[in-house]
């Protein structure tokens, strides 16, 4: 598997140098809020497995297969604006008010390492850093593919993605939740980003509408089998292995596959889920190989 995965190691120095560079940027300008640009940077540049970075870049490879883009940099700018926001989201769930959460990757969550007020504030700024980066001149695709891009992250990351999932996933730590209403809420809290990260690749290396509906359906089943693996992670794994909190879903009463159907139970799903994953990219055979490494990676990690 490791083998397998050397591009996604590959991808995520690239995307962490891209990233890197636009801090040092925003940095040179002497903006005046220097300490919120530290924290935006301590968020988003603190390791990470960048699978989703990963997902735009392979999505964007494959596209470009039987399309006559070479997105390669393109790519990589837009994985940047997809890590922002996932980097903004991480920042929420581990304030207080929401996972309470001490440690990220292994390190001191940001509101930990700074202060609430500017934790809150670097999530606000990183947010609104992945449509700056979308919409700004470093990208180099037309009007109309950055605006299909602007629209498919910013679904993901709200009400119908994203924060309406997190709002499910507190509601559901005082009701329960059938099996239909978790899967609707892993895949919102979850999926919805994983399955912009794929689309967004595919937009950008020129994917035709039959081959965005295939990473569509491929990431759907992945962001749900995603979801279950962390959720297992959470009960099997050890704070060190995992780089943050475990057991905190159990305590909290939080709803999940692991919840409904038990350890071994939910392993299962997780491979069904993996399995149609890899089943909607049937028609792209070696092309895809990259995305399938991923799916199995997602249930076979460690972290």
């Amino acid at each position: 598997m490791a083998n397998e995965l050397e591009w996604l190691a590959f991808d995520a120095k690239a995307v962490d140098g891209w990233i890197d560079k636009w801090f040092q940027l925003k940095s040179e300008k002497r903006i005046i809020a220097a300490n919120l640009i530290e924290a935006m940077a301590y968020a988003s540049l603190n390791g990470g497995k960048r699978m989703r970075a990963g997902l735009v870049c392979a999505s964007a490879r494959l596209a470009a297969k039987y399309s006559d883009r070479h997105p390669e940099n393109q790519a990589i700018i837009v994985a940047a604006a997809v890590e922002f926001l996932h980097a903004y989201s991480l920042v929420h769930d581990d304030l207080p008010a929401m996972d309470d959460a001490d440690l990220r990757r292994g390190v001191a969550s940001t509101h930990k390492k700074f202060d609430e007020a500017t934790a809150i504030l670097a999530g606000d700024a990183l947010q609104t850093a992945a449509f700056e980066v979308l919409s700004g001149p470093e990208l180099e695709l037309s009007f109309e593919k950055k605006l299909e891009l602007v629209g498919s992250l910013s679904q993901a990351a709200g009400v119908s993605g994203m924060a309406g999932g997190q709002m499910l996933d507190l509601e559901a730590e005082n009701k329960l939740f059938d099996i239909s209403q978790v899967t609707e809420m892993q895949f919102l809290k979850t999926g919805a980003l994983i399955t912009a990260s794929a689309v967004m690749g595919g937009i950008t290396g020129g994917a035709d509408s039959s081959m965005l509906s295939a990473l569509t359906r491929y990431s759907k089943n992945l962001g749900i089998a995603f979801q279950i693996a962390d959720d297992l992670l959470d009960y099997r794994g050890s704070a060190m292995q995992v780089g943050k909190p475990v057991g905190q879903d159990s305590i909290r009463g939080k709803a999940s596959y692991v919840e409904h159907f038990g350890l071994d139970g939910a392993t299962k799903k997780a491979e069904e889920f993996v399995e149609k994953a890899c089943e909607s990219l049937h028609d792209y055979a070696e092309h895809a190989i990259q995305l399938r490494s991923i799916a199995n990676f997602t249930i076979n990690r460690s972290y």
